[in-house]
């Protein structure tokens, strides 16, 4: 389905604010940026700039709601005989292989600007949060289990964790300076031990029916 040529504008002029913020906040660090500075730069209103954007934070993680459901996804896409476990060690390594900016690699200038930046910091923890709480909802989808039960909450607590560690990681050895594959390699080196670990107690927790 095509856009119609306002919703076409729209995005447009999104992304125009989304640029032109980002530079600013690269360049001047984001706690000192103005909402102000971002809307003289796109040459926009600054109410313009608070109708897209209600947060000045969401200018800079512009893909929260993306962020959120990534891991809730891979459980409730698990092929035939797959657990969830499998589902999301799967989509991980695909997206370490495709240094995939939803898991971390997100070019060091980025990723010191998130660390420099205690707003910045809090969000994204908030946003790992909130993932767990996605990821919770799918896996007592995946069980048939209430979303109050207490094992799929600590399952979702435990693989949530994993997923931060790794992600933090990816921050880590980006922030040493070190180059992207070199990166992916490390931690898909250390995601399987992590992984691993999950093995016995998570290996046959919400496996989708195999087809006959």
């Amino acid at each position: 389905m095509e856009l119609g040529l306002r919703e076409v504008k729209k995005q447009e002029t999104r992304q125009l604010i989304s640029d032109h913020a980002t530079r600013l906040f690269l360049e001047q660090g984001f706690e000192e940026t103005t909402i102000a500075q971002v809307a003289e730069a796109a040459r926009v209103a600054k109410k313009t700039v608070t109708n897209y954007f209600a947060r000045k934070e969401d200018l800079v993680l512009d893909h929260q709601e993306e962020f959120v459901a990534t891991l809730a996804a891979a459980v409730s896409s698990r092929e035939p005989g797959e657990s969830a476990l499998a589902a999301l060690r799967r989509a991980f390594e695909a997206a370490v292989a495709a240094k995939d900016p939803v898991v971390g690699f997100a070019g060091l200038e980025f990723t010191r600007m998130i660390a420099e930046s205690p707003t910045l910091s809090a969000c994204l923890r908030g946003l790992h949060r909130r993932r767990e709480r996605a990821l919770a909802d799918a896996l007592a989808d995946a069980a048939g289990s209430l979303r109050s039960d207490i094992t799929v909450r600590t399952a979702a607590a435990v693989l949530g964790a994993v997923h931060h560690s790794l992600f933090e990681r990816i921050e880590e050895l980006t922030l040493a300076g070190r180059p992207d594959d070199e990166i992916a390699e490390t931690v898909a080196a250390e995601a399987r031990k992590a992984f691993d670990l999950l093995e016995p107690a998570l290996g046959n927790y919400a496996v989708t029916p195999a087809t006959s």
